[in-house]
């Protein structure tokens, strides 16, 4: 028999309905605000086409987002219904499956996912990785949710993405992104394998798991590491630091890194590795400022232990953090949102090179300052590409269903042993065990992944500034990297026969 809903339900009910008529037409249905992320994008492909001759309809296929979905659905949040709204774009389908990250925050909207897919598009294109470009976002701050909550969000999101066919191994691959990591991708493979129960290749329909979920080592650190392969290259580019007026390689220069999150940790972590000093580190409270250069390992731990960067001993503290990116330095990593260095700071601006850790850091206005001013900018499309590169290396992993370096790690050592051996017995010099050890380890999975992303961050720098150096046309290294990347787009369409 069914029981009658008690008054405590009843008003529980009736509040609901009130919340929800209150709520304006705008937050209900698909939101049409301008974002200028998206804006800039478009700005930034229509320079770079009008030095490109390809079909004007080719270059309209490349522009327009091929595919989105925007949904609603219930989520049951401290015993009440909650609408959520999400998102789920597919920009380009000229490379399958379509890739891009996942993203978790209030501020998300169609726009921005569209914009955010488009510049995947085009990252995959410029560091070679096969995929088209994809993003997703769902408009939550996951500050505000119990991690149950969240379960509950992120396996919910992931049914309807499996609904409408934009999850799948050679669908539409998704990743972290801001608000996310590889507990949120563990659910979405978890809850996908639970609906693929007859696909093998079911762990390679997300990238960034943990590494005993199918997961690859080294991704955790691969934008932050890809971000300083870029810079150690461009610093190491004889042409490009005469421009500049820079000394040649990373020692010395100082550096100051907005955003302490995954990315900014490790690009500030490598880049003092590399003999940077970084003398500044930007975050949403505040900012830690010494100019002798920041233990990077002292500062995570600091923030750790106190939930914060600020008050951290060994440095000043500034309250308004973002006042920071306007001091003296020589290259500075805007790695936290878009949009953080616009047409309202941008002449204050004092770095020589600017690298793109976050996706849009710069709005269109401010780089035609910073251009001006004669920095050189870094584009996000290359220099945070590193998360993609190591992303195609975990499907890749997932597909093949072996760990890399599983079938010829002892082999390498053992011809490395035999090798070392040779050696000694010729010169009648013995190395130490150490020695030897250095000598004789064969790669693991780390140090292939590694490896793979130093070649190809080292080969796309290469490939963009010939552009750079070749075409008078081309001022600047991002429409470089977008002439780069929607050739290598067209000549795909074209070879596909679509576009006679």
């Amino acid at each position: 028999m069914k029981s009658s809903p008690s008054k405590k339900d009843k008003k529980k009910t009736v509040a609901l309905k009130k919340t929800i008529a209150k709520k304006s037409a705008a937050e209900l249905a698909l939101p049409t605000a301008h974002n200028p992320f998206l804006d800039s994008v478009n700005r930034y492909f229509d320079k770079a086409v009008a030095l490109l001759d390809h079909p004007t309809g080719l270059l309209d296929q490349i522009r327009v987002c091929n595919s989105v979905y925007y949904m609603q659905f219930p989520v049951r949040i401290k015993g009440d219904i909650h609408v959520v709204q999400a998102w789920r774009a597919e920009h380009s389908h000229h490379k399958m499956p379509c890739k891009g990250g996942i993203r978790y925050a209030d501020s998300v909207d169609q726009e921005e996912v569209q914009a955010l897919a488009a510049l995947m598009t085009y990252k995959c294109a410029v560091v070679d990785v096969p995929f088209g470009g994809g993003k997703g976002g769902i408009r939550i701050n996951p500050k505000n949710y119990t991690v149950d909550e969240l379960e509950r969000v992120t396996r919910r999101y992931t049914v309807e993405l499996i609904k409408k066919n934009f999850i799948g191994p050679s669908v539409d691959v998704p990743a972290p992104d801001y608000g996310t990591g590889p507990r949120e991708m563990a659910w979405i493979a978890d809850t996908y394998q639970a609906f693929a129960k007859d696909e093998i290749n079911a762990l390679a329909c997300v990238t960034g798991k943990p590494v005993g979920q199918g997961g690859v080592r080294g991704r955790t650190a691969a934008t932050g590491r890809g971000l300083f392969y870029a810079v150690h290259e461009a610093v190491n580019d004889h042409e490009l630091m005469k421009k500049l007026k820079l000394d040649i390689g990373l020692a010395g220069k100082r550096v100051i890194v907005q955003g302490f999150g995954n990315v900014g940790y490790h690009a500030a972590k490598f880049l003092r590795e590399g003999g940077a000093i970084v003398i500044g580190i930007i975050e949403w409270d505040g900012a830690v400022v010494n100019p002798k250069g920041i233990n990077i390992d002292s500062l995570n731990e600091h923030r750790i232990k106190t939930g914060s960067i600020t008050n951290y001993p060994e440095a000043k503290t500034i309250k308004h953090g973002n006042t920071v990116l306007e001091h003296e330095c020589d290259i500075l990593v805007p790695a936290a949102l878009e949009s953080q260095i616009h047409i309202g700071n941008a002449a204050k601006i004092k770095a020589r090179i600017i690298a793109e850790g976050a996706n849009g850091p710069i709005t269109a206005d401010a780089e035609e300052i910073l251009l001006k001013k004669g920095s050189f900018v870094m584009p996000d499309m290359y220099v945070n590409a590193g998360g993609v590169v190591v992303s195609y290396f975990e499907w890749l992993k997932n597909i093949s269903h072996v760990r890399f370096g599983r079938m010829d790690k002892r082999f390498e050592e053992g011809s490395n042993t035999r090798l070392v051996n040779t050696v000694e017995k010729l010169t009648g010099k013995s190395l130490s065990v150490t020695e030897r050890q250095m000598i004789a380890r064969g790669a693991d999975e780390e140090d292939i992944v590694n490896s793979g992303l130093e070649d190809t961050m080292i080969s796309s720098y290469q490939s963009i500034m010939e552009i750079y150096y070749s075409n008078p046309k081309v001022k600047d290294m991002r429409v470089a990297a977008f002439v780069n990347s929607i050739d290598k787009i067209a000549q795909s369409y074209l070879s596909l026969g679509i576009f006679p």
